[in-house]
Parts: C-alpha cells; sequence; structure tokens
C-alpha cells in the first residue's frame, strides 16, 4: 500500500468516525444518510480532482472502500429472501382471506405495469424534446466492446418470451430460489410463500393445534428476521458514504459533458414520472409532501447502491413504519416490483434508447406504427427485469431485439451508464412504494395515524424490530 493510498483511507476513517458519531448522539436516520452522502461526494470529488478517475491510487483506495460499500449491500441482499418468505407468510396467517390476497396482488402488479407505460411514453416524449439520435455518435474502444457484448447477450434476450417468463415465476426448486439464483428468484419465493400461507390457513380449522404451533414459529421467526433487519441498516450511513464516494471518483466528467444532452433527458423524464407517482400517492388523498419526505432516506440509498433488490429491506420498513401501508401489502410491492414494472429500468431507459436508435436503420421513431408496439413491448418487457445493476440493460435487449434494431449501438452510452443507472434505480423504488400505498389506500389498511406522525424512521432502537 501506498502512503497516498494509506492517506486516503485515513481519511476515510475519520469520515466514517464522524458518522458513527451522528449516530452515538442519535440524530435522526434521515440527517445520518444525508450527511453521509455529502461527505461521500466531497471525498470522490476530491479524490478525482487529487489522482484522476482512472488512476491508481483511485482504484485501490475503492478497493477498500468497497468492502464498506458492496459489503452493505451484500447484507442488505442477504436477508431479502429470508424477509419476503417470512414476512409474506406472516401477512397471510393474519389475512386469513385468500380473497383480499388475489385483490392486493392485483393492484400491486396493475400499477406497477401501468405506470411503466407510462414512463415510457414520457422517455419517448423527453427523447422528442431533446433531439436524441444515435446517428453520428462516435464510437471508443470501450463502447465497441460494450456493443459486442450486447451482441452476446442478445440470444438470451430473444429467447425470453411471455409464457416462458411465467413459466420461470414457477418455483421448481424453491430451495435454488432461495439462493436468488434465477432473475426471477424474488417473485418465485414469493409464490412459494404464498402456497405456504394459504396451505397453512387451510389446516386452521382442520387441525386448529398444528395452525396454532405453525403460527407462532412464523411470528418468532419474523421477529428475528426483523431484527436482523434492524442490525444491517444501522450500517447504512456508512454504506452510503462509501458507494458514493466510489462513483464520484470514477467518473468520466468529460464523457458526461459528451453525452449531456441523454443525461438531461433521462433525468428530466425521472423527474416527471416522480412527480406522476406523488399525483398518484395524492389521489389517494394522501399528502405527496409529507409522501416524499418519508420516502427519501430510501430513495437515496437506491440512488447509491444502484440495486432495487438490495433495497427491500428499507423500503418494506419504510411503507410500514413511516407510511402506515399494511405489512403484507408493503411486503408484496417491494417484492414485485424489484422485478416487474420498474418504471426507471424497464419503463424510461428502453424506450428512449429505442427512439434514439430508430432513425440509424431508417426507421421513424415518431409514427404510431412504431410507438404502440414500443409501449407493449416494454409493458410486457418489464416483466421479470432483475432488480439489480444490470437489469435496464436486459430490458434494452428485450426491448430492441424485438423491434428488430440493432442492439450494439446501446454500448455508446457506456460511459455514462452508472450514473445514469442511479436515478432510474431510484425511480424503480418510488415505483415499488406508490404501488404499495395506492393499493394499501384502496384496500382500506393504511394506518393514518402512522402517515401524518412527524416521527422519524428509527433504527437503532429495541422497539423498531418489534
Amino acid at each position: 500500500m501506498t502512503l497516498p493510498v494509506a492517506l486516503n483511507l485515513a481519511i476515510s476513517l475519520v469520515l466514517l468516525g464522524f458518522l458513527y458519531t451522528q449516530q452515538r448522539r442519535h440524530a435522526s436516520f434521515t440527517v445520518r444518510v444525508f450527511t453521509a452522502l455529502g461527505l461521500g461526494l466531497a471525498l470522490g470529488a476530491g479524490l478525482q480532482a487529487t489522482y484522476g478517475a482512472a488512476s491508481a491510487e483511485v482504484q485501490l483506495t475503492g478497493d477498500y472502500l468497497d468492502i464498506v460499500g458492496s459489503g452493505y449491500v451484500k447484507l442488505l441482499q442477504m436477508i431479502v429472501m429470508p424477509l419476503i418468505m417470512v414476512s409474506i407468510v406472516s401477512a397471510i396467517l393474519k389475512l386469513r382471506n385468500a380473497s383480499s390476497l388475489g385483490k392486493i396482488s392485483a393492484l400491486t402488479i396493475g400499477t406497477l405495469m401501468v405506470t411503466t407505460v407510462i414512463a415510457a411514453s414520457i422517455g419517448i416524449a423527453m427523447a422528442k424534446l431533446f433531439g436524441l439520435s444515435a446517428i453520428g455518435l462516435a464510437s471508443n474502444a470501450a463502447e465497441v466492446a460494450r456493443g459486442a457484448y450486447l451482441e452476446g447477450k442478445l440470444a438470451d434476450a430473444k429467447a425470453i418470451n411471455l409464457p416462458s417468463m411465467v413459466l420461470s415465476f414457477i418455483p421448481a426448486n424453491p430451495f435454488l430460489d432461495l439462493t436468488g439464483a434465477r432473475k426471477t428468484s424474488t417473485i418465485a419465493v414469493v409464490i412459494f410463500s404464498v402456497f405456504i400461507g394459504i396451505a397453512a390457513i387451510g389446516i386452521a380449522d382442520k387441525k386448529p393445534e398444528h395452525f396454532t404451533y405453525f403460527d407462532t414459529a412464523v411470528h418468532v421467526a419474523h421477529s428475528i428476521v426483523m431484527r436482523i433487519v434492524t442490525l444491517v441498516l444501522r450500517l447504512t450511513p456508512y454504506g452510503v458514504f462509501a458507494l458514493m464516494a466510489q462513483v464520484v471518483a470514477t467518473s468520466s466528467y468529460r464523457d458526461i459533458l459528451n453525452l449531456i444532452g441523454f443525461v438531461a433527458a433521462s433525468y428530466t423524464a425521472l423527474l416527471l414520472m416522480f412527480l406522476v407517482h406523488l399525483a398518484i400517492v395524492a389521489g389517494t388523498g394522501l399528502n405527496p409532501v409529507r409522501f416524499a419526505r418519508k420516502i427519501l432516506p430510501v430513495l437515496t440509498f437506491a440512488f447509491t447502491s444502484r440495486s432495487s433488490a438490495g433495497a427491500i429491506p428499507m423500503n418494506v420498513r419504510t411503507q410500514t413504519y413511516r407510511l402506515g401501508t399494511s405489512e403484507g401489502v408493503a411486503n408484496f410491492s417491494a417484492s414485485f416490483g424489484a422485478t416487474i414494472g420498474q418504471n426507471g429500468c424497464a419503463g424510461i431507459y428502453p424506450a428512449m434508447l429505442a427512439v434514439m436508435i430508430a432513425p440509424t436503420v431508417g426507421i421513424d421513431p415518431w409514427s404510431a406504427s412504431f410507438i404502440a408496439p414500443l409501449l407493449a413491448i416494454v409493458m410486457l418487457g418489464s416483466v421479470g427485469v432483475a432488480g439489480v445493476g444490470g437489469g435496464a440493460t436486459f430490458a434494452a435487449l428485450i426491448v430492441l431485439s424485438s423491434l428488430n434494431l440493432p442492439v450494439a449501438l446501446a454500448g455508446l452510452l457506456i460511459s455514462i451508464e452508472p450514473l445514469i443507472d442511479m436515478g432510474r434505480t431510484a425511480l424503480n423504488v418510488s415505483g415499488a412504494i406508490t404501488a404499495g400505498t395506492l393499493t394499501s389506500r384502496v384496500m382500506g389498511e393504511t394506518n393514518m395515524e402512522i402517515f401524518n406522525s412527524d416521527e422519524e424512521l428509527r433504527v437503532d432502537s429495541e422497539s423498531a424490530a418489534a
């Protein structure tokens, strides 16, 4: 380890120590998360200004910071499947009503799919407004390599169709899906958990003693898993700090400036879609400003981590303890929202990309004969998109290949992909929370006392895990 790297790590430890001091002083969770975000930005900018984005010092410093950043994300991913399983089984045992389960699923999935189509429409409109086109864009070596990689993945994308996607949801081996081995493992675990819950309800009258034992066991398991969630979420500010420092330190400002039009169009579309989410929330009779303020910490984590699946634990906790959404609905919307109808990755991004690339093969992207199929393919292609970094690329491959557009041109955006993916992921999580909020309100299960409370989300107290 060189002296500059040792100095970088020493500064990082001092900043991490400051965040720990905030925790010891019981600063609110929101304050600590945004402090971490600001410190990460400052450290990343300082590292790049001092050494350069591609320097060995930044690379090695980033490797050490990755222990904190990626380590935190891995801990969140560790608890995703257990959380989904015990929470959904527990929620079904409380519902004791199969018709309510069907309504919750239909409302949640329907909201996610509809908002994805709206997001794609906004993406198309922004591509038109900003005059985006892939014609004339130069390719460097990295972009050519990325294009070749996408071409290699084309066969996998073409093999995807609606029947095969639906079949992939069925958990032939639920223990394999509990490891997260497949892109659709999250949905498969949800389905398996639903079967367990319904089966348990079925024996409630026939074997009440067995049901009581099972209900108690699930309650105990749920309490333990939620306690693990509490322990992991305490580390959120440290993870946000490390992740943000890495992103800023390694970003190429020159590449961002070269493609500033696409960046501006993307974030304008993301902002407009977020306003659509607020409009939907307002339509349910809730205060959209209060809603936005309460979900800001989880959106900040999603922004820095670029992982919709990794945000599931904080997503569920935010919905349950800050928005008053019932636990069952929160788990359904967070789980489905990580793999179905992602507004950013599966809605805005592939639609904008298709509109950009279409002129390169002589297709008018503004004709109804192009836009109508595009929206339909985006909606269907948004089913089963993996909720981790790279999901947007797979969604784009499905859309571009279905429209017979050259997928290699998508490699032109490699240099700004991480920057845009941060905003897309935050919008994905916002969409999942919006779907849960709407469903909970329609089902009459929202606790308005919790929603209207100004109490901060606490992840340090023992009661928070109860």
